[in-house]
């Protein structure tokens, strides 16, 4: 449900240290399309993208003239990464799933040396199903036939699921022991642990990215390239995988963008990712907390706001640039129960422009409550510079 794109990551980075080229496939973007699609840290190039979606288009209008129905955006974007991929012969892939699993595009490949499984909690409920259960189902899409599946230690009710699918499809699951963990430090700046695999302690891992979520999500990704190392899948040394950890970066989450006063985006945009971002915050040393928030109407907006808004001195209110968002007046009204200390301002500009005026040098302002927020929150942030 959450950290898959920053585990997805780390796993990437340390491929490309170990010295393999390395494409990788996430969602959504921030800034720029291309950043779906990337080798070895490198965006897909327009003129390359440009060339794959003219030809994967021939290849819908054949479908179509042969009675199939037209391919979801998802299924196409997913087609031109594979186009590039194997036309770029690259040695690993890592793919991050969009939504779900079992009806997701990238599952379409036929095996996998590994599937990882993030944390599962609530989120899509209306399309993934209203129980850990249900969504844990989805999730265990992506196993396959004698496949490795290396999981996040999940819910009793999520990880029978995870068990029984494994069992059906003859697939060995791991679980990441995350007792194994002994964290050293965590600040503003990153954090510091030590993680222990098989009686062997690997002592200070850096990692650069931001939140005590995130060295788990780090610990996972570890977790699996020493099994796949175990196996002889890969070939990979201590300080690849220590200097890829340390080099991993992922926009938009806890990412501090400016400093005096210090500026933090993250996408936040369900209840756990909420819950994380709560936690994260009080890592920071700040006089006041100027909230901006803007979130889509189908997620769990008053769980969200109870969590978020008490942490601020002031909110502002703004609207996600996008059909599903909640109408600003009526997101004020849902935050003056936990937070009297409102300001409406619809445009993201105008509302970034409003927390810049209220701040001060030692304040911190945060910006959360959607992916499509903070990716225009981001640009014209970097526009403005």
């Amino acid at each position: 449900t959450n950290g898959k794109g920053s585990t997805a990551s780390y796993i990437a980075s340390s491929l490309y240290e170990a010295g393999y080229k390395v494409g990788l496939f996430t969602s959504p973007f921030l800034a720029r399309f291309n950043e779906r699609i990337s080798i070895n840290g490198v965006d897909i190039p327009d003129g390359r993208l440009a060339n794959i979606t003219k030809r994967v288009k021939e290849k819908i209008e054949i479908m179509l003239e042969e009675g199939y129905e037209h391919p979801t955006t998802f299924e196409i974007v997913t087609t031109i990464a594979f186009v590039y991929f194997k036309e770029e012969l690259v040695d690993y892939v890592i793919l991050e799933v969009g939504l779900g699993g079992r009806s997701d595009s990238t599952t379409v490949i036929e095996s996998s040396l590994a599937s990882v499984i993030t944390t599962i909690d609530y989120d899509h409920i209306d399309v993934l199903g209203d129980t850990l259960g249900k969504i844990a189902y989805e999730k265990a899409g992506i196993i396959k036939e004698n496949g490795m599946v290396i999981s996040y230690p999940q819910h009793k009710e999520a990880l029978e699921v995870l068990e029984r699918v494994a069992l059906e499809k003859q697939a060995k699951l791991f679980t990441c022991p995350m007792d194994k963990i002994k964290i050293k430090s965590l600040d503003e700046f990153g954090a510091v642990f030590d993680f222990e695999f098989k009686g062997k302690v690997y002592e200070n891992m850096e990692i650069s990215l931001l939140g005590e979520y995130q060295i788990y999500n780090a610990a996972l990704a570890m977790y699996t390239l020493l099994l796949l190392k175990e196996k002889g899948y890969i070939s990979i040394t201590d300080k690849e995988i220590r200097d890829g950890l340390k080099k991993t970066r992922w926009k938009g989450r806890l990412e501090i963008i400016n400093r005096n006063p210090t500026f933090l985006i993250d996408g936040a945009h369900n209840l756990q990712g909420a819950t994380n971002l709560a936690k994260s915050i009080k890592l920071f040393k700040y006089n006041k907390l100027i909230l901006g928030l803007g979130i889509l109407k189908d997620k769990d907006v008053e769980h969200m706001v109870e969590i978020l808004a008490p942490l601020a001195d002031e909110v502002v209110i703004t609207e996600v640039n996008m059909p599903r968002k909640m109408e600003g007046y009526a997101l004020q009204e849902i935050v003056n129960k936990y937070n009297k200390n409102t300001i409406v301002e619809k445009n993201i500009k105008k509302a970034i422009d409003k927390t810049l005026e209220l701040a001060c040098e030692g304040d911190l302002i945060v910006f959360a409550g959607s992916l499509y927020l903070i990716g225009d929150v981001r640009r014209i942030i970097a526009k403005g510079k």
